[in-house]
């Protein structure tokens, strides 16, 4: 099960990542902006950033890794449950998170360096 420590160890593998808060809780930011926090609200959870037609195939898939609550209806955001994600399921996650949020040259940059 993928801890907030992963969560951080894959998200340091993309450029510019910086670890820092954000709501006050424990947060990843690219040029500023955020793309993941973890909550310490009660439902607990990762909040990812991904496009609103992502967040309704992965709660329509039924998989109880994923959910959501009233207050990201409608919102670019998919919450994440690390006792249940799958470490592939998480990378693939952080990584669509990080370039919803980062600069286009920093996208550019990270796919020269993966297809080498």
């Amino acid at each position: 099960m993928p801890t907030w420590d992963d969560v951080v160890a894959l998200a340091r593998e993309l450029p510019e990542v910086e670890e820092t808060t954000w709501f006050r809780t424990p947060a990843l930011k690219v040029k500023g902006k955020g793309f993941a926090r973890l909550r310490t609200e009660a439902e607990g959870g990762l909040v990812l950033m991904c496009q609103l037609d992502e967040k309704e195939a992965l709660l329509a898939s039924g998989d109880p890794a994923f959910f959501t609550t009233p207050h990201y209806d409608g919102y670019g955001a998919i919450l994440v449950d690390l006792d249940r994600v799958t470490r592939e399921q998480l990378t693939e996650l952080v990584v669509e998170a990080w370039r919803r949020r980062a600069p286009v040259r920093l996208h550019r940059a990270f796919d020269e360096k993966t297809s080498v």
